[in-house]
């Protein structure tokens, strides 16, 4: 487990140090990705919906953020940056592997003088919070990295630091769909090798003790659930 969270912050660090020099990583893909029959679907779906779950107008609408609550972003990249976080009247905590992401906000935050909670540089699946701590959260873009025993190691900690009836919004492969098999073979070549090995119902086995599902959407790739913490 830690090797490959090694290799997963450090794909996403490398990211971060090539944009910082105006570097496209998903520019100039191999013909092996590009000459895929699903290929056109996937740039449909990029040119539709963006390059981020994580901006949905969805996700704002579900979890209704307020001055009060607190928000935590798991696996929080740099949606604080270009999908709108920033304009959340909640308190902001972000969480994520790479460290270059984590310097990167932080020198955004500190450009444009906002106030946040904190952010900390480590895996969702471990974090120092204490329990029932917020109020809102989301994990989108994360989980389908790892394997079974990471993915439940993680819905039970975002249950720990969720409050009773707090709200969650996360994400996990459509591996049954045309345009998760392209997205797979794009993280793989950027050095994020993708362990989901997890059905649809296995998923919702896991989540059945710590969450309620209030509703689910298919959003190109990936499957969004909505949830909300269990006593």
């Amino acid at each position: 487990m830690d090797k490959h969270l090694s290799t997963i912050a450090s794909s996403y660090d490398q990211g971060i140090t090539l944009g910082r020099k105006g570097v496209n990583l998903y520019e100039n893909l191999p013909e092996s990705i590009t000459n895929h029959a699903d290929f056109v679907a996937y740039q449909e779906w990029s040119l539709e919906e963006g390059t981020s779950d994580s901006q949905r107008e969805e996700i704002c609408d579900f979890l209704l953020p307020k001055t009060e609550m607190r928000f935590v972003d798991l696996g929080c990249c740099l949606n604080l940056m270009f999908n709108g976080y920033d304009r959340w009247p909640s308190t902001y905590y972000g969480v994520d592997i790479s460290q270059e992401t984590i310097l990167l906000l932080r020198e955004f935050i500190e450009k444009k003088q906002l106030k946040i909670g904190s952010l900390y540089l480590g895996s969702v699946h471990q974090t120092p919070f204490e329990m029932e701590y917020f109020d809102i959260g989301a994990c989108i873009g994360v989980l389908e990295y790892f394997d079974k025993t990471f993915i439940e190691m993680s819905v039970k900690e975002m249950y720990r630091i969720l409050k009773y009836d707090g709200k969650l919004v996360v994400d996990i492969p459509d591996i049954n769909g045309n345009i998760y098999t392209i997205a797979k073979m794009i993280e793989a070549h950027l050095g994020r090798p993708n362990q989901f090995n997890i059905s649809i119902r296995e998923f919702e086995n896991i989540l059945a003790p710590y969450f309620k599902i209030e509703k689910r959407e298919v959003v190109g790739p990936m499957i969004q659930y909505f949830l909300k913490r269990n006593k």
